[in-house]
């Protein structure tokens, strides 16, 4: 299921990050690796507020659909 699928205060567990290397790279970067708990803190049309790895991240919505939970 994609991380978009969550909703506000939901947690999971990531199990696939897709896209380019480019892509997969920066979302790693920020925190999003396979294995890791993720909570949604905020949806803001389709945007989301996330805490992984106790930090908070804003990422797109067209980011988000890259993660998968």
């Amino acid at each position: 299921m994609l991380l978009t699928m969550l909703r506000k205060g939901d947690s999971s567990l990531i199990t696939h990050i897709g896209g380019k290397p480019e892509t997969k790279l920066f979302l790693e970067n920020l925190g999003f690796v396979v294995g890791s708990p993720v909570t949604v803190v905020n949806d803001i049309g389709g945007n989301l507020i996330v805490s992984v790895r106790d930090t908070r991240v804003a990422i797109s919505e067209e980011m988000a659909r890259k993660i998968f939970v």
